[in-house]
């Protein structure tokens, strides 16, 4: 049978409606703080994601710039489908107050901690938005993935210290990342023990974001400067490897 679910978000945005359209509703824009999608515009439009062996299309169902996307899901054999709502309101002084509605059926299987996993991912994509028109407005950026290889024990300690960040390093605290030399700042941190947990950085050029998930750690980096995306991955794909 399954269950139908909801999730909603909002964040306010130092950016006009217009801006806050674009990183939503554009290849460019979206690939700057979420994933790479390619972006067919207008009702009846798909958005197209692409992330090395996995693909997904999903079907553009409301296209109201700047106010209003929607879209939704194929479903699955299971009878699993999502749907997403982007709403738009621009508020006087400039900013922008972005509403989220996450919806669908889940089919048997999927239990309450993915629909926490999903709340909580989606909490992590809106700040790093937030942060991009703060730091980045106007750039677009390179998505880089670099996955590591399951079967890491204790994944936090190992990556904090081949990264050369200290165990309890907190939002705020300036890191210089090891293996490509990038000086920045955390500005996410997400423990639930030595196995679960999401570490942000922000360097002048670039987003990172560290994601462990039982008992391995991938990586997407939103490269916003002049490196070659090909050399980041293979620098990172190295770097996760000799973790295990």
């Amino acid at each position: 049978m399954g269950k139908d679910f909801r999730i909603e978000k909002e964040a306010e945005l130092q950016a006009g409606p217009e801006q806050v359209w674009d990183a939503i509703a554009t290849g460019p824009g979206l690939s700057s703080w979420m994933f790479p999608f390619a972006v067919e515009p207008g009702v009846g439009g798909t958005m197209r994601l692409d992330l090395e062996d996995y693909t997904e299309e999903s079907a553009i169902t409301g296209w109201d710039p700047p106010h209003r996307l929607a879209v939704r899901g194929s479903e699955g054999e299971d009878g699993t489908v999502m749907a997403y709502e982007y709403l738009i309101e621009g508020r006087d002084g400039g900013t922008t107050v972005l509403r989220f509605i996450h919806s669908g059926h889940l089919g048997d299987g999927w239990g309450d901690e993915y629909l926490a996993n999903l709340g909580s991912g989606w909490d992590q994509y809106f700040f790093t938005l937030a942060q991009y028109f703060l730091h980045f407005p106007g750039r677009t950026a390179a998505y880089v993935l670099a996955e590591g290889p399951k079967g890491v024990k204790d994944p936090w300690p190992r990556l904090s210290a081949a990264l050369g960040v200290p165990a309890d390093v907190a939002p705020g605290d300036p890191v210089r990342l090891a293996p490509t030399g990038a000086e920045g700042v955390t500005d996410y941190v997400v423990r639930e023990g030595d196995a679960g947990f999401l570490l942000g950085v922000r360097s002048p050029d670039a987003f990172y974001r560290f994601y462990g998930k039982g008992d391995g750690v991938d990586l997407a980096v939103h490269l916003f400067g002049g490196d070659d995306p090909k050399e980041e991955a293979r620098v990172w794909k190295a770097f996760l490897e000799a973790l295990s």
